[in-house]
């Protein structure tokens, strides 16, 4: 029987293969293009977050003003406790999803700010930021690089963008005292930032994975141990050893007591486990929310505390069988479980000790 070949139906091969996690979840959609589909608030809230993380040396506080009344203040960060009457920086948010800031975009919140610290509602802030997706479009830009020409448009545009608009109780009218006002403010204060600057910094904070997925870093190798028991240790070390001594039915005051190899060597590995969990501990406060790590300590202690109640021969078993345990446990939903070793679990059972939640000798 012949065959024609041209007949024959090949499926067509993806030009690039899928994960598991592309299948479950879609693409990964950079966070850039994330943030563009972010509402008004939601971009404050991300704004607020990168002020708290990024900005938190420069500052004593970050708020977040928000709803009517807030005076053309979004997000502040203060620098000393006078809030608001001492020295502060303002990050006025605008989202707009399709192009960048125009100055008719933002004639009004050059008018707010004027017009608010001329009322002496706050004193006139050290910086003041547009922050906005796209960042500022060619004309704005150009006037916040021009102090001179930002005042001489923004006087033009007053009564068309501003008078009616700042406040809905009256009228703010450029009069000869508001007028000397403007003419006296200093206009080199503002400028711009877009969301490209926003995302860079934000890679370095421990809450970059939660916001926009794409996994953790990869995770630093854990130094050796000291040759030297740490103070850190000291608690879970003194536990060890005495767990020992009622394996051993003798006295082991220090590590140089140990006789037996198999307990060196147990000994040994129980301090590089230790110390894995601290690099662990250190890796989750750099990259991932806080309490992440706690929690992951908390789902091992639920694992592991019947079989630490249970009844053992001696504490040296008691050990064995509590870090079994550990490495047993299942646990899915923590955020740090991709990246956890088998010694990190048994490392945080002597974290566990050290905070007296845990003991493996009375």
């Amino acid at each position: 029987m012949s065959t024609d070949w041209e007949d024959i139906k090949v499926p067509p091969k993806p030009s690039t293969a899928i994960t598991a996690g592309q299948v479950a979840n879609g693409p990964v959609i950079p966070p850039q293009q994330r943030l563009l589909t972010y509402s008004p608030a939601e971009w404050e809230v991300f704004v607020e977050e990168w002020a708290y993380y990024c900005l938190r040396k420069a500052y004593k506080h970050v708020q977040r003003f928000s709803g009517a009344g807030d005076m053309g203040v979004d997000v502040a960060g203060f620098v000393d406790d006078k809030r608001l009457q001492g020295v502060w920086d303002n990050y006025q948010c605008k989202h707009y999803y399709n192009h960048a800031l125009k100055p008719a975009d933002v004639w009004l919140e050059f008018g707010k700010v004027i017009w608010y610290s001329f009322k002496k509602e706050y004193t006139v802030p050290r910086r003041y930021y547009f922050v906005a997706p796209w960042g500022a479009g060619t004309k704005l830009s150009r006037l916040l690089t021009n102090a001179v020409r930002l005042r001489e448009e923004l006087i033009e545009n007053w009564d068309k963008h501003v008078r009616t608009a700042v406040t809905k109780t009256q009228e703010v009218l450029l009069d000869a005292t508001l007028r000397a006002y403007v003419d006296a403010f200093d206009f080199s204060i503002f400028d711009a930032k877009t969301a490209l600057q926003l995302v860079d910094d934000h890679r370095s904070t421990p809450v970059h994975a939660a916001r926009f997925g794409g996994g953790l870093p990869p995770r630093p190798a854990a130094g050796a141990p000291p040759a030297i028991v740490a103070a850190a240790e000291s608690h879970y070390v003194t536990q060890l050893l005495g767990a020992y001594a009622e394996h051993t039915g003798k006295a082991v005051p220090d590590p140089s007591a140990l006789s037996l190899p198999k307990l060196r060597e147990h000994f040994h590995r129980q301090r590089e486990a230790f110390y894995e969990a601290e690099s662990l501990r250190v890796f989750a406060r750099d990259t991932v929310p806080p309490g992440t790590f706690e929690s992951l300590q908390g789902d091992i202690y639920d694992g592991v505390i019947d079989t630490h109640d249970a009844l053992h021969r001696d504490g040296y078993e008691k050990v064995c069988a509590v870090t079994k345990a550990a490495r047993e446990v299942q646990i899915t939903a923590n955020a740090l479980i991709s990246c956890t070793r088998p010694k990190d679990r048994d490392g945080i059972c002597h974290q566990l000790v050290n905070d007296a939640l845990l003991w493996w000798k009375d």
